[in-house]
């Protein structure tokens, strides 16, 4: 059964992709706490980030710091938080999420509401700053 991630990764629903390999796929967050807020999903279907196997699990790690490096730099931010959640999708996944203040990460009940001419503007910015 597919999952709305594996469907994203597919290209089967539209999304703003950041990068992609063949293991790992990363695209914004349709409902950002902060401009640029960023999903890192393996490819393969496993619900649970730790139920990932080893070598799965390191390469997502690994793929999410590359991405939050360019999204750094694009977004111009302090840091890049990073966050592990997420009941509703049955599909393992890291929140990248620029910030200038702790809050930024944590505050996930006020959603931004980007335009799609905003949404490509970042996501073109981080593809050009992911290397």
């Amino acid at each position: 059964m597919d999952t709305i991630f594996s469907k994203i990764a597919k290209g089967e629903i539209p999304s703003y992709k950041v990068a992609e390999d063949e293991n790992y796929f990363a695209f914004l967050d349709i409902s950002p706490v902060a401009k640029g807020h960023t999903l890192v999903i393996p490819r393969i279907e496993v619900d649970y980030l730790f139920d990932l196997d080893d070598e799965i699990y390191s390469g997502l790690q690994l793929f999410a710091k590359k991405v939050a490096q360019g999204l750094k730099r694009a977004m111009r931010c302090e840091k890049v938080g990073v966050l592990v959640m997420g009941l509703e999708v049955p599909h393992a996944h890291i929140h990248l999420v620029p910030m200038k203040y702790e809050a930024d990460l944590l505050n996930f009940s006020k959603k931004l509401k980007l335009s799609e001419e905003e949404f490509k503007e970042i996501q073109q910015k981080i593809i050009s700053e992911i290397k």
